[in-house]
């Protein structure tokens, strides 16, 4: 059995992972227009840190095949606020290699669960470089719509710029897009 025929398994994120998701997204990070963040801005500490909050106040998944985490993802509080305690905001990451792999679609669909089952939730958020058009359809795949852009939001070393686009799943009676 190759890599592309052996089975995700979707498990909850460890502060021992940590080393491993942060040189993922470093790795990503390379790839202008990916990740907002450059690969310097990325510290191993910051992920421990955010896998130990959202062990109790959010999602944080990671997608492992034959052992090997091949990518992660995480919902979290928009904020502290009253008013947004019903909004997560979404993150995704498929670590090169395993892009074309449906490890995005796994995570994604675990994320929505985990949404439906905390009613709670009401509204998930996310942003994607308008360059990605793989996430784009993914998120529309799975039922995100676009909101908003925002024109020349990411700017490269370079001078050049990327708009980023919001996307919003919302909660219905049944767990989908109104």
């Amino acid at each position: 059995m190759n890599d592309r025929q052996a089975p995700l398994t979707i498990r909850a994120a460890r502060v021992a992972d940590a080393s491993v998701l942060c040189a993922a997204e470093q790795e990503t990070a390379r790839v202008p227009g990916r990740l907002v963040s450059l690969p310097q801005e990325l510290e191993q500490a910051a992920f421990a840190q955010k896998i130990a909050d959202l062990s109790t106040a959010g999602s944080y998944l990671v997608a492992e095949r034959d052992g090997v985490i091949v990518g992660h993802a995480l919902l979290e509080p928009a904020g502290p606020q009253a008013a947004l305690a019903h909004v997560r905001t979404t993150t995704i990451v498929v670590h090169p290699p395993y892009v074309g792999q449906g490890v995005g679609t796994a995570l994604m669909q675990a994320l929505l669960d985990w949404a439906r089952a905390n009613r709670q939730v009401e509204r998930v958020e996310l942003r994607v470089r308008a360059t990605n058009t793989v996430a784009i359809h993914l998120y529309k795949k799975c039922g995100f719509a676009e909101e908003s852009r925002f024109r020349n939001r990411i700017k490269f070393p370079d001078g050049s710029c990327i708009d980023d686009i919001g996307m919003t799943w919302f909660r219905t009676s049944e767990g989908a897009l109104r």
